[in-house]
């Protein structure tokens, strides 16, 4: 379509004429023009409008073009309307609806033909499921996520399928039926015929029970369950086989594909007899009893929750990242100093109760925003208070800067011992933490960010945190991203913000999960110290089972220096 200027005289109106040309074509061109569109527009209202109204129709068009915002249906497709679909074409995205007449369901789908690959595809199409669990999740829900998703598919072409409240009533061999006879007519031209397979994420459980769910204003719905694993940890050897094993877990219903929390569940020691059990029936009815979980059988033990069994592997992550101020913690447990280490997001209190246990010179604070959390890990995972383990409900962020305006509002004394250490102090008679974890989740995940929230890794907040910790500060956070460009920009923040800057990635062929640790001072180990350093931090862990300690002193060797 081509715009052209006629000239006109006597008359204060231009005269346009617009020559369209009939194609077969299944793009939309730009409109073009005979004349600069620029000139339009600088005298008169008249060629303002003119040039507007090009600009917002090419705008369309563009877009049109893309598909970014438009979702074709079925028939679309098969009229040839985004190109023959039985070639493949490398980076086509399409959006579009599946169902209709002669289906029992409708579908939100997207059609992703494999970018260019060295290595051969093993499907030359497949069909991805995704829950409505996890249609959020940016790893379905962004671009960049679903293409990755392609890249681990090895499929030549998927057809990634969102499944919705309307599905939920059905099998998914009921789906699979459904949906067959129309996938074939997406596929792509093949003389071996191959089946097409159906993939969906799996999460390993043989088992699942739902112990408690609880709605909170803040978090939304939270679910407690137990649940047995296909396949157990294998740092468990020295638990009996015999039956299989327990793990208690925390879910927020807003992010299910992120556990919150887990622990695993083990022999309380204790038998409950059928007499006690009729004693106490009424009472459990009303409450369940701390972190305890009653069988129905008679003569069979209490479960209870492990506080020295590190069931998530971040968690050790983030204690052998001790290792970088292992020195200072071994002067402070030599001379009775407690190390103050607060813990921003409580979960279930699994964090912190193995930290009070494992580490007896450590006092510590947790700080947590929804009091449901508390009440959570109070009745169903064992979560105690005492002198040396205490919980704020607060907001994170302002408890940070608290600490940081009492410390800029006032002179910071010292108490000198006479082994010269010093403890820093706040107006209010708060000591400064010498370690600072993160360890929260975020409420919306679409933006690729899963933990911790966007507030946390803001620039004015990490000078917030820096400014409150002391020279021989630690500093973590617990990163979890699939997007390389998010992973980069935190990262980006803290080495300009922390002297130095170490992380440790807990999967060598899974980026997904990064512990990072910023330190204060501009002396500080280097990686060739870190075995040496190692070695101080386990002596210092009182872990009863000895394959926890040794989890966390071999996580150790994945620390390596950014900055």
């Amino acid at each position: 379509m081509n715009v052209h200027s006629i000239a006109q005289k006597r008359s204060k109106l231009k005269t346009y004429m617009v020559v369209a040309e009939k194609e077969n074509s299944v793009l939309l061109h730009e409109i073009t023009s005979a004349f600069e569109l620029v000139s339009l527009g600088r005298n008169d209202s008249q060629g303002s409008g003119m040039r507007e109204a090009v600009e917002s129709e090419n705008k369309i068009r563009r877009d049109c073009n893309n598909g970014s915002d438009l979702l074709y249906s079925h028939e679309d497709l098969k009229l040839g309307i985004k190109g023959d679909l039985a070639e493949l074409t490398e980076g086509r995205r399409i959006k579009f609806t599946l169902g209709g007449q002669g289906s029992n369901f409708s579908y939100r789908a997207v059609l992703l033909d494999a970018q260019k690959q060295t290595e051969p595809f093993v499907y030359y199409c497949g069909v991805f499921l995704v829950p409505k669990t996890r249609a959020h999740e940016w790893l379905f829900c962004s671009e960049e996520g679903q293409w990755q998703v392609v890249e681990s598919s090895q499929a030549a072409r998927l057809i990634m399928v969102f499944l919705d409240s309307s599905h939920s009533g059905a099998t998914m061999e009921d789906i699979q039926n459904d949906l067959s006879p129309m996938v074939t007519q997406l596929a792509p031209r093949n003389d071996d015929e191959a089946r097409i397979p159906y993939m969906m994420a799996s999460d390993g459980i043989k088992k699942r029970d739902t112990v408690h769910e609880v709605t909170s204003p803040m978090t939304g719905k939270v679910v407690v369950e137990d649940v047995v694993y296909e396949s157990a940890p294998s740092n468990l050897e020295d638990l009996s086989t015999s039956s299989d094993l327990a793990f208690r877990r925390l879910v927020f219903k807003r992010t299910e594909g992120l556990i919150q929390s887990e622990a695993l569940l083990v022999e309380d020691g204790e038998i409950l007899e059928q007499s006690q059990k009729e004693k106490t029936k009424n009472v459990s009815q009303s409450k369940r009893k701390g972190n305890k979980k009653q069988n129905q059988e008679p003569s069979r033990p209490l479960m209870r929750v492990s506080h020295d069994y590190l069931a998530s592997s971040y968690h050790t992550g983030i204690i052998s990242g001790f290792t970088l101020v292992s020195s200072y913690l071994k002067k402070a447990e030599s001379c009775g100093t407690m190390v103050k280490t607060v813990v921003i997001g409580l979960g279930a209190g699994l964090l912190p109760m193995f930290l009070h246990g494992c580490l007896p010179f450590f006092s510590i604070e947790a700080v947590e925003l929804d009091p449901v959390m508390l009440s959570v890990g109070k009745d169903y995972f064992g979560f105690t208070q005492n002198d040396r383990l205490k919980v704020h409900i607060a907001d994170g962020i302002k408890f940070i800067r608290d600490i940081t305006n009492s410390e800029a509002s006032s002179e910071e004394s010292s108490n000198i011992g006479s082994n010269g250490d010093s403890t820093t102090h706040n107006t209010q008679g708060g000591i400064c933490p010498d370690i600072l974890i993160i360890d929260v989740d975020s409420a919306d995940s679409s933006g690729g960010l899963t933990c911790p929230a966007s507030d946390f890794i803001e620039e004015t907040f990490l000078l917030s945190v820096k400014q409150a910790l002391p020279q021989h500060g630690l500093f973590i956070v617990n990163l979890v991203t699939r997007s390389q460009s998010v992973k980069d920009m935190v990262v980006s923040r803290m080495k300009k913000v922390f002297d130095h800057l170490f992380g440790l990635q807990l999967e060598e062929e899974d980026d997904v999960n990064v512990v990072l640790f910023g330190l204060c001072s501009e002396s500080v180990i280097s990686e060739n110290d870190i075995p040496e350093s190692a070695v101080i931090l386990e002596g210092l862990l009182k872990c009863q089972r000895l394959e926890t300690k040794q989890s966390i002193i071999d996580a150790t060797k994945k620390l390596k220096c950014w900055k």
